[in-house]
């Protein structure tokens, strides 16, 4: 069960950046990850309400805060740097650092011990970032290998969505919903904070923000999917299956939005792929 708990997640997740990836090409994306966010912080407060109980806690809430500012940080720079670039290249680059982080602080921090496959996996990240980051010269032009527009801010996004896993997967499991509550408020001011700072419009209105809104409160339902999922499996494999959540936005914008990979891209995708595979291995 928390195998599919796991995949319904990354699902939820995929559809929610493919639909702000969209609204993002035609406002800002600082605008667009700041209503999704209150849009989910309106779903967790629903949820959280409606189902009541739990006893979270003190340390349950901090990591709650943990991973709000997480995802805060996460969302705002994917909505940014997709406002901006291809969703098939950016939404890859800001998944392969926030499955790697989570292995690495196992490491480093908790004394985990990876097999062989998941440190080939992690060996294969870094040329996974480098190749899919990498643009198609214009004609005319003799530059080699420019980095596409949006990989800075998606590696940014990158690091906050590894920070929000791994802060989410230590809430208790008796804690209930009021962290994930709280992990949204703090998203929503991270967020606020972020827009203030790049002197960002801060209204959406009409369609664009009911589907912002929609797409922010599946949001919210996809990080409550993980955290039962890593209540009922280990972290790093609910980690990793979760993070499977750009398959989605990257096929639909490849059938749907034309987009198109060049060599290089495809290539890097690919290693992508086996880097998550093999660090689910582990």
């Amino acid at each position: 069960m928390g195998e599919l708990l796991a995949l319904l997640s990354a699902l939820c997740f995929g559809v929610t950046h493919f639909v702000n990836g969209v609204v993002s090409r035609r406002h800002d994306g600082l605008t667009v990850a700041l209503h999704a966010q209150l849009g989910g912080t309106a779903l967790g407060l629903s949820l959280a309400l409606f189902m009541g109980g739990g006893s979270a806690t003190l340390a349950d809430y901090g990591w709650g805060a943990l991973s709000g500012v997480g995802t805060g940080v996460g969302v705002a720079f994917l909505y940014r740097a997709m406002s901006t670039g291809a969703m098939s290249v950016v939404v890859p680059v800001s998944d392969v650092g926030a499955v790697a982080l989570p292995v690495l602080v196992g490491v480093c921090v908790l004394g985990e011990r990876p097999a062989l496959p998941a440190w080939v996996g992690i060996a294969a990240v870094l040329p996974a970032l480098w190749l899919v980051s990498q643009s198609s010269p214009e004609p005319g032009d003799e530059r080699q290998g420019a980095v596409s527009a949006g990989v800075p801010s998606a590696l940014v996004a990158s690091l906050g969505f590894g920070v929000q896993f791994l802060a989410m997967a230590q809430v208790g499991t008796d804690s209930g919903l009021w962290p994930v509550v709280l992990s949204r408020v703090v998203s929503v001011a991270v967020i606020a904070a972020v827009l203030g700072s790049y002197g960002a419009g801060w209204e959406l209105t009409g369609r664009p923000w009911a589907a912002t809104v929609a797409a922010g409160a599946l949001g919210t339902l996809a990080i409550v999917l993980y955290l039962e999922a890593t209540r009922q499996q280990l972290m790093a494999v609910a980690t990793v299956l979760s993070a499977l959540y750009p398959a989605i936005p990257v096929v639909l914008a490849l059938v749907l939005l034309r987009e198109r990979l060049n060599r290089r891209q495809a290539a890097g995708l690919v290693f992508a792929a086996l880097a998550i595979g093999f660090i689910a291995l582990r």
